[in-house]
């Protein structure tokens, strides 16, 4: 790799640690940057999972005071993405790329419009269960089992996803869920990231660059994003959601 495609990759980082503190989808930075090196596909995805590993864990840190009083939901649920984020990792080494990423557009459309619909179905719950429920039940323990299958996977968006499932099934500040939802997209990066570091081969330089970048990116997001009001949150969420898909269903 040469020098200005280190410093692309590094920079690609940034930004990718930066959105997933905020929302997710920083794969789709950093993913598209490898295969433009010329990494083979399976390469690219697990060298940029692993890379990704310490963004998510700075973004946790950055926003470590909005997790004050959820340690039984991060217990509960990180139950459920340790899990799925080793199944997604297996299924990565043993099914070919498109067989999961065939769904992934359809996934991320219908997150955003989980998020669009959140307001409405937040005060629906709260008038038929008195309150609501604070930790979802088991459909979004289930749900966040899904996502972390997903997201061992191929992982983009998988931020969005979390984000939609917390506004529809939990009752809580949309900053402290995206506190949460940090913790356990490092879950199931990390398990993921150690699948790979047992069996499969990863390209170092460019999972080293990612990991520099992201960390950095991860923090200054924390910081960024807490200062984002709850609309403004949603918004980005739908946008970058929907790019997403959008970029997924022309490549």
């Amino acid at each position: 790799m040469e020098a200005l495609e280190m410093v692309a990759v590094g920079a690609a980082g940034v930004a990718a640690g930066g959105l997933n503190a905020v929302v997710g989808s920083g794969t789709l930075i950093t993913f598209p940057t490898l295969l433009a090196f010329g990494l083979p596909p399976v390469l690219a995805n697990v060298s940029n999972n692993l890379g990704l590993v310490p963004g998510t864990l700075s973004a946790a840190y950055g926003y470590r005071r909005e997790m004050k009083g959820q340690f039984r939901r991060l217990v509960r649920f990180g139950t459920a993405s340790l899990i799925g984020g080793l199944i997604g990792a297996l299924l990565l080494l043993k099914l070919p790329d498109d067989a999961f990423r065939a769904v992934v557009p359809a996934l991320i459309l219908t997150a955003c419009l989980l998020v669009l619909l959140q307001p409405w179905l937040a005060r629906r719950l709260k008038n038929r269960e008195g309150g609501g429920r604070v930790d979802g039940g088991i459909p979004m323990w289930c749900g966040v089992l899904a996502t972390g299958i997903y997201g061992g996977y191929f992982g983009a968006a998988q931020g969005v996803l979390l984000m939609a499932l917390f506004g529809t099934f939990l009752l809580d500040d949309l900053q402290r869920l995206n506190a949460a939802k940090n913790v356990l997209a490092s879950i199931v990066n990390g398990v993921a990231a150690v699948v790979f570091i047992v069996v499969a081969d990863i390209d170092w330089t460019a999972a080293g660059l990612i990991a520099a970048g992201s960390t950095v990116g991860g923090l200054v997001g924390a910081r960024f994003g807490r200062r984002l009001p709850p609309l403004v949150m949603r918004t980005f969420i739908v946008v970058v959601g929907t790019t997403a898909s959008i970029i997924m269903l022309i490549q």
